[in-house]
C-alpha cells in the first residue's frame, strides 16, 4: 500500500503549533501558511515570551494536625492556592504570544513529574514551573542540575531525609529511570550508589540547603566509573551518557511526533542535533523537520490539558474570563478527564493516547467546551457566525482551525447548525478531528 503523502503546507503549521506550541489560532494558522512551514518553525524556536510578572504568590500555611480547629480553614485555604495556580497557567498557556515556552514548560513538568498530593504547597510547585520556564528551553543539563535540588521534588522524592549512613533511593532510582537513562540502563548497586551522591540536602521553609555533615563524601561507583561524586557531578555524568541523549529525545518525540519509535536513522540525526550540550531547541528543530512530522498518520491524541488549552486559545477565552464559578467547574470536568496541572498520578507523569477517549470522557469534554462557551461573545479571535447550516460548520471548523471535516463529522454538526452557534463549536470541539492532532 503506497505512503500518504505528506501533509501540505497549512496542515504542516497547524500541526507546528499545536505539537510545538498550545495550540493552533486561525489567525496563527493564515499567518503561518502565508510565511512557510520553514519560517513558522523558526519563530517558534526563537521567539520567546517575556518572564511571567504575575507569578502567584502564596503565603504558607500553618501545619495543623488531624485535631486542630484550623484544619478545615487551611485546607479550604490550600485549595483556593491550588486553583489560582491551576488557572493561572492555564490561562498563560492560552494567552501567551510566544508559546514554545509554555509547552516546553508543560512536557517538563510531565517528565519530572511531581505533584501537589505529597508538596503541598502550591508556592513550591510554581516555584518549579518558574524553573521548567527559565531552564528548560536550552540545557537539559542544566535543568537537571535545578531539578535535583528543587524543592518540590526534593518533598515528592524525599531526598530531604537522604544523609550519610541512612540513604533514601528514591531520587536516585527516578533520576536515572525516569529523568536521564531510562529503564535497562543502570543497575541496583548503580541505584544505590546515586543514592549515596545525593545525600546531605535538607529542607525548610520552602528551601533546600547543603549540610556538609549529613553528605557521603566516600567514592561511588555509578555505571562502572568510581569518583566522589556528589549531586552535581552524578547529574553531569548522567546527562553526558549516550543513553540519555537517546532518551530525553525519544520522550519528546513520543509527546510531539507519534506513540511509534523513531527510526534508528531518525533517533541518530535527533541525538546529533541534541549534541553534548544537551541542546533542546536544536532537537526541537530536528524532531520538526524529519519526515514522520509530516506524516498525516502520525497522529497524537491531545492530552486534556492540551485540549483545554487550545481551545481557549483558539475561542480567546482563558479560564479567568469566567465567573468563579464557572472556572471551578471547568477545573472539576478537566479533573474528571484525568489531567490537572500540578496534579500528575505518580512520578511517572500521566498517560497518553486511548485513556482520553473513551465516550464517558467526550461527555465530560463536552461540559467543559459548554462551561467555556457559556455566554462567550462571539468577537474578537472568533468570526461572527454566518447563516446557512454548511457555512455555519464551515465557520466552526475554520475557527478551531480543523483542517477538514469527515463526512460522519459533518452530518452530525449540521444538525446542530441551526441552533446557538456556542453548541456548536462545543461540539466541533469534542469531534474526532479536535480531540486527535492528524
Amino acid at each position: 500500500m503506497p505512503a500518504a503523502p505528506p501533509l501540505d503546507e497549512r496542515a504542516a503549521v497547524r500541526r507546528l503549533l499545536d505539537r510545538l506550541g498550545t495550540g493552533a489560532r486561525r489567525p496563527d494558522v493564515d499567518a503561518g501558511a502565508t510565511a512557510g512551514f520553514d519560517a513558522t518553525l523558526d519563530a517558534l524556536l526563537t521567539r520567546d515570551e517575556p518572564l511571567p510578572t504575575d507569578l502567584p504568590s502564596f503565603p504558607p500555611l500553618p501545619a495543623v494536625k488531624a485535631d486542630d480547629p484550623r484544619k478545615d480553614a487551611v485546607e479550604a485555604a490550600r485549595r483556593d492556592q491550588e486553583q489560582a495556580s491551576v488557572t493561572w497557567w492555564l490561562d498563560r498557556m492560552a494567552t501567551v504570544a510566544a508559546p514554545r515556552a509554555e509547552k516546553l514548560t508543560w512536557f517538563w513538568h510531565g517528565h519530572f513529574a511531581t505533584s501537589n498530593q505529597k508538596v503541598r504547597d502550591p508556592q513550591n510547585m510554581i516555584v518549579q514551573n518558574q524553573t521548567f520556564r527559565t531552564l528548560g528551553q536550552d540545557s537539559f543539563e542544566t535543568l537537571a542540575h535545578a531539578m535535583v535540588v528543587d524543592p518540590a521534588l526534593t518533598l515528592w522524592l524525599d531526598n530531604q531525609t537522604n544523609r550519610k549512613g541512612i540513604p533514601n533511593e528514591n531520587l536516585g532510582r527516578e533520576l536515572m529511570e525516569l529523568f536521564t537513562l531510562g529503564v535497562g540502563h543502570y543497575a541496583e548497586t548503580d541505584v544505590r550508589e546515586a543514592a549515596r551522591a545525593l545525600t546531605g540536602w535538607t529542607y525548610e521553609d520552602r528551601a533546600v540547603t547543603f549540610a556538609p555533615t549529613k553528605f557521603d563524601d566516600a567514592p561511588k561507583t555509578v555505571l562502572g566509573t568510581t569518583a566522589d561524586y556528589d549531586a552535581e557531578g552524578l547529574v553531569s555524568m548522567l546527562a553526558a551518557r549516550p543513553e540519555s541523549a537517546r532518551f530525553v529525545a525519544s520522550r519528546l518525540w513520543f509527546r510531539l511526533v507519534s506513540a511509534t519509535p523513531p527510526s534508528e536513522a531518525d533517533l541518530d540525526a535527533l541525538v546529533a542535533a541534541y549534541g553534548s550540550g544537551t541542546a533542546v531547541r536544536p532537537l526541537l528543530r530536528a524532531i520538526a523537520t524529519t519526515p514522520a512530522f509530516r506524516d498525516p498518520t502520525t497522529a497524537l491524541v491531545k492530552q486534556p490539558v492540551e485540549w483545554a488549552v487550545g481551545l481557549s486559545r483558539a475561542l480567546g477565552r482563558p479560564l479567568g474570563a469566567l465567573p468563579a464559578a464557572d472556572q471551578s467547574k471547568a477545573l472539576n470536568q478537566l479533573k474528571g478527564l484525568g489531567q490537572v496541572p500540578f496534579d500528575p498520578p505518580n512520578v511517572g507523569g500521566w498517560p497518553a493516547g486511548a485513556p482520553y477517549l473513551t465516550a464517558s470522557a467526550t461527555v465530560v469534554r463536552l461540559g467543559f467546551a459548554q462551561t467555556l462557551l457559556k455566554a462567550a461573545p462571539l468577537s474578537g479571535p472568533v468570526e461572527p457566525p454566518p447563516s446557512g447550516s454548511n457555512a455555519r460548520v464551515e465557520w466552526a471548523r475554520a475557527t478551531l482551525a480543523v483542517d477538514g471535516w469527515s463526512g460522519r463529522t459533518r452530518t452530525a454538526l449540521q444538525s446542530l447548525a441551526g441552533g446557538d452557534p456556542r453548541q456548536l463549536l462545543a461540539a466541533a470541539a469534542v469531534s474526532p478531528e479536535y480531540v486527535v492532532s492528524v
